[in-house]
């Protein structure tokens, strides 16, 4: 038998372990949700009348002018229903577990996380999932589709997995940078206002990158890439794209992020100190 026939069903096992284990979070997720309905409800509710918010805003914008830059009204419409569906899909894996890291830390929970014959960066990024975040993600997509009709756009499969795999691309950025930035806390144990500083910059994503320029653009683009996150994707899709460079930087982007995280990661378990201790 080859090195690799013996190795391949080790691989499997690893991964049907993890689904299986990430299975059971979300069913202990779900069950958490399900028990406090009322505010289920509610925060569902306020996201949806912050998301209209952010329409009338740009439809008031656009009473008074026909473009921002080359964007159309229906362009950003269709750029903030983006923007929302890639932060709610990041909201509902990684924000919560990755803003808790610092309590973990500080109650010495994280000891026992380490303790477990688990990954423990697995398990700090997707111990919980925020059902709510999931359903918010069709007000996005609804968005999206009546931004689409208006533009009268004619979109391919190529358009929809492509449009998928960036968005993908954005989350994988928006963690990385939380991350490490979250990270921070294994030194300075409050630190959860530098990850949360880091989700209100969300806000540029939703705008078109031709509103900025000069400094703030490339600052947002290559120091802290919101431009890239949701403005790629949604230029992709409504056939915008001036360059196929645009999608190689975003996914160079994510790589890098993905690649910074894990070092910093490494480095900080490498240099934590128990709370016990």
């Amino acid at each position: 038998m080859s090195k690799e026939t013996r190795i391949a069903p080790l691989i499997e096992t690893g991964w049907r372990r993890y689904l299986c284990i990430y299975g059971a979070l979300c069913q202990n997720s779900i069950m958490r949700d399900m028990q406090f309905k009322v505010n289920f409800v509610l925060w569902l509710i306020v996201e949806l009348l912050w998301f209209g918010l952010q329409i009338t805003f740009i439809s008031v914008i656009y009473s008074h002018t026909d473009h921002i830059g080359s964007w159309s009204r229906y362009e950003v419409i269709f750029l903030i229903g983006a923007a929302n569906f890639i932060q709610q899909l990041f909201h509902a894996v990684f924000l919560n577990n990755i803003t808790q890291l610092s309590e973990h830390i500080r109650t010495g929970r994280l000891d026992f996380m380490l303790l477990l014959p688990v990954n423990p960066r697995f398990l700090v990024s997707l111990r919980t999932m925020d059902l709510g975040s999931y359903v918010s993600t069709l007000a996005a997509i609804a968005v999206m589709v009546y931004a689409g009709i208006q533009l009268e756009l004619q979109p391919g499969i190529i358009h929809f997995v492509g449009f998928a795999m960036m968005s993908v691309c954005g989350v994988m950025i928006h963690y990385s940078l939380m991350l490490i930035l979250a990270s921070i806390s294994f030194w300075t144990i409050k630190a959860e206002g530098f990850a949360w500083g880091y989700y209100n910059l969300f806000n540029v994503a939703r705008l078109p990158d031709a509103a900025f320029k000069g400094g703030f653009k490339a600052f947002f683009t290559f120091a802290i890439p919101m431009l890239l996150v949701a403005n790629i994707p949604t230029k992709f899709f409504i056939q915008k794209l001036q360059s196929p460079m645009e999608i190689l930087s975003l996914i160079m982007m994510a790589g890098a992020c993905l690649l910074a995280s894990e070092i910093m990661w490494r480095f900080a378990i490498k240099h934590y100190t128990s709370a016990s201790s």
